[in-house]
């Protein structure tokens, strides 16, 4: 049986940091929920949220002891990418290595992400089939 393709990784600080806010979460959540939305000076911005359940549609990776479910709108954009923390003296955030990405705002806020497009290789076989 082949393996799946995961849409993308997390790194063991990302992983430590969703540990702690599921932790510390109002309500009780299954992990966190990553997607991108339109906004911001280049045209998108990531999103993190708590996830109460899983959706029918959302990819979960499940990696590290965490599991992050990908919203299904956002799998070509996020396609290779990883999730890290970044933590300066005040603050601390997710930030994504995204090889998708063309570009970014000044302030860090949002990018210009290009969907990734399919391996060849399910390409021809999408092709082919039926």
């Amino acid at each position: 049986m082949a393996s799946r393709l995961q849409v993308m990784s997390i790194t063991e600080a990302a992983a430590e940091r969703v540990r702690a806010a599921l932790a510390n979460a109002a309500t009780p959540a299954v992990g966190v929920r990553v997607g991108v939305k339109n906004g911001g000076c280049a045209g998108m911005s990531y999103t993190v949220e708590y996830a109460e359940s899983v959706k029918p549609l959302d990819e979960v990776i499940e990696d590290k002891g965490v599991k992050v479910l990908v919203d299904p709108k956002a799998v070509l954009f996020l396609l290779g990418s990883v999730m890290d923390v970044k933590t300066d003296k005040f603050s601390s955030t997710f930030v994504f290595r995204n090889p998708n990405e063309t570009s970014a705002c000044g302030c860090g806020e949002s990018v210009a992400i290009t969907p990734a497009q399919a391996p060849a290789a399910i390409e021809g076989d999408a092709r082919t089939a039926g």
